[in-house]
């Protein structure tokens, strides 16, 4: 794999990385991988593991969060009705699995961080830390919101979903795009790169690729028009300039506007549903 740019941790330690190019999968590889990526989460930056929200990124962060999650659940209704046994992979702070149970979902959550197990637990969301105790054929639904870009053996942990789906199942995922107009005009400060804690930086392809070995068959594709906006606004506050909320909206929205011709959006959610 040749090198496709070189990048760095901007949020916690600040060390560099290589993203390669898997031209087979048509996406992007975080080298190295470190022994120990527990040690990259120990941070109060890491915002999907807290509820904070004293800075303006992480008033921003919320804000959009509390807009999307409804509509997260109404995109559920569409692909598998109004109930059904649901798992988040990656479940954060429970906000999303919470609003699902009041709307009728019977709720599972995985999250390997237990800082955020203990705040979804507040909320009465009660997760596991690993996939071990869930039965194969078990979901009508299992949803991975910027989840699969973070797991350390991606194809192990493929195989493991899929087989947790019942026949019919919906298998949604949401992650970033690095062939967003955002990610090629900021390069090496993408904040979606987000090394190392991204693993892998996903293409439209790449997804059909991983998930058709799985007989998952792709349903649709849905553009996450907000990810443009955070992510550029980190973007610039990595580059160090002035004025960066009016900077980054400006980008995000120029974004999202080369994104309707060419239709690659800076994060994109795939609905993928199992054969029978």
């Amino acid at each position: 794999m040749e090198v496709y740019l070189e990048t760095k941790d901007y949020s916690v330690t600040k060390e560099s990385f290589q993203l390669l190019y898997d031209s087979s999968l048509d996406m992007l590889v975080t080298k190295p991988v470190p022994s120990d990526l527990n040690r990259y989460y120990q941070s109060e930056d890491y915002i999907s593991h807290t509820d904070g929200a004293d800075s303006i990124f992480e008033k921003l962060y919320q804000f959009v969060k509390r807009f999307t999650l409804k509509r997260k659940v109404v995109m559920l209704n569409k692909y598998i009705g109004d109930e059904g046994k649901l798992l988040d992979y990656g479940a954060g702070t429970g906000d999303f699995l919470s609003v699902a149970k009041s709307k009728g979902f019977v709720v599972s959550g995985v999250e390997p961080n237990a800082k955020a197990r203990g705040l979804a637990k507040q909320k009465g969301i009660n997760l596991q830390e690993n996939l071990n105790s869930l039965k194969p054929g078990s979901f009508d639904c299992i949803t991975l919101w910027h989840v699969l870009e973070h797991v350390p053996d991606l194809e192990d942990t493929i195989g493991r979903l899929v087989s947790l789906l019942k026949n019919n199942g919906v298998l949604v995922i949401a992650v970033p795009n690095f062939k967003s107009w955002d990610a090629k005009h900021y390069k090496t400060y993408w904040a979606a790169f987000d090394v190392p804690r991204h693993l892998w930086h996903f293409s439209q392809n790449s997804i059909v690729q991983l998930f058709g070995k799985h007989d998952l068959a792709l349903q649709k594709t849905k553009p996450m028009y907000f990810d443009s906006f955070y992510v550029s606004m980190l973007s610039e506050r990595y580059k160090g300039v002035k004025n960066t909320l009016i900077r980054g909206f400006l980008k995000g929205l120029y974004s999202n506007l080369a994104a309707i011709g060419s239709k690659e959006w800076s994060s994109h959610v795939y609905i993928l549903k199992k054969a029978k």
